[in-house]
C-alpha cells in the first residue's frame, strides 16, 4: 500500500469514528474528489495533515460532512418522472378503497421530492373532491445531511427551485413567506422528516406503498447498490412501486422480485 493509500484509509477510519459516516460504501473517486474540495479549501496537501487539522476543528469536520452528502434537487426534477407517477401510480394508490398510503423519500436532500409527491397526493384528492381523504397520505423523509435535513423541516424554498413545478399544483399548496415560498401546512404534515443513513440503518417500516430513491444509489459501490436494492424490496408492500434515477439501474436478487413497470422511468413493482 502506498503512502497516500495508507493516508487516505486512516482518514476514512477517522471520519468514520467521529461522524458516524463510513465511507467504504460510497464510490472512491466521487469521495476522494469532495474532500479535496475540502482539503484545498483548508489549504492542506496531504491526507495526514487533514486529519491533524480534523482533531482539533470540530467545524471543519462538519463542513467535511456536509460536503461528502448528496444533496442536490429541485421541485418536479425530471418531470417526465413526476408526470407518469401523477398520471398513473397515484390514482392507483390513492384508489377510495385503500386505507392509507405510505411513501419513502429515501435520500430526500432538502425536501423538494418528498413535498412534491405529497402535493400530487393533494392535487389529485382535491381534483375529486376526497381533499379529507389526505390525512391517510404520510411521506417518510429521510437523509443524512443536517443541513439539508434542517431545510426540509422548514420547508421554505427560493422560487428558483419552482420553476419546472406544474402550475396547478404549485398555486394551491405554497404560501409566501417574506421571499420564499413555504409549503403549506396541511401538506407539510403530512410530510415526517428523519434522519436515516442508508448505507447502515434500518428502513423505518416494511409497508410502503411507494419508495422514491433516485439519483442516490449511483453515488454507492456496486455491492452497497445491491444491498439497498434488497432492502428496498423488502420495505414494499405488496403490490408497491419503486422509482429509481433515470440512470440507475436495478440488479440483483431484488431484480428478480420486482417487475419492471416503465424502463425509461425507472419505475418498478413488487407482484400482488
Amino acid at each position: 500500500m502506498t503512502a497516500d493509500e495508507t493516508g487516505f484509509a486512516l482518514l476514512a477510519r477517522q471520519i468514520a469514528r467521529t461522524s458516524g459516516f463510513a465511507l467504504e460504501g460510497y464510490k472512491d473517486k466521487c469521495v476522494r474528489r469532495r474532500i479535496a474540495v475540502r482539503m484545498r479549501a483548508c489549504g492542506v496537501h496531504t491526507y495526514d495533515d487533514y486529519r491533524t487539522l480534523l482533531d482539533g476543528s470540530p467545524a471543519e469536520n462538519e463542513r467535511l460532512r456536509d460536503a461528502l452528502t448528496i444533496n442536490v434537487t429541485r421541485f418536479y426534477r425530471n418531470a417526465d418522472t413526476w408526470n407518469l407517477l401523477r398520471r398513473e401510480v397515484l390514482p392507483a394508490l390513492l384508489d377510495p378503497g385503500r386505507t392509507d398510503v405510505r411513501v419513502w423519500s429515501a435520500g430526500c436532500a432538502s425536501g423538494e421530492e418528498p413535498y412534491t409527491i405529497a402535493m400530487l397526493a393533494a392535487s389529485h384528492l382535491d381534483t375529486a373532491g376526497r381533499g379529507d381523504e389526505l390525512a391517510r397520505f404520510g411521506v417518510d423523509a429521510t437523509d443524512i445531511d443536517r443541513v439539508s435535513l434542517d431545510r426540509a423541516r422548514a420547508a421554505c424554498y427560493g422560487t428558483g427551485g419552482l420553476t419546472e413545478m406544474p402550475a396547478d399544483v404549485a398555486r394551491p399548496y405554497f404560501e409566501t413567506a417574506g421571499t420564499e415560498r413555504r409549503v403549506v401546512d396541511r401538506v407539510r404534515r403530512r410530510v415526517r422528516v428523519c434522519r436515516l443513513d442508508l448505507s447502515r440503518d434500518r428502513p423505518i417500516r416494511t409497508d410502503y406503498h411507494l419508495i422514491l430513491c433516485r439519483n442516490v444509489v449511483i453515488y454507492f459501490d456496486r455491492a452497497l447498490q445491491e444491498r439497498l436494492f434488497r432492502t428496498f424490496a423488502d420495505a414494499l408492500a405488496p403490490g408497491g412501486y419503486l422509482v429509481l434515477g433515470k440512470v440507475e439501474t436495478l440488479f440483483g436478487p431484488a431484480r428478480d422480485r420486482l417487475t419492471l413497470v416503465d424502463p425509461r422511468e425507472r419505475v418498478y413493482r413488487r407482484p400482488q
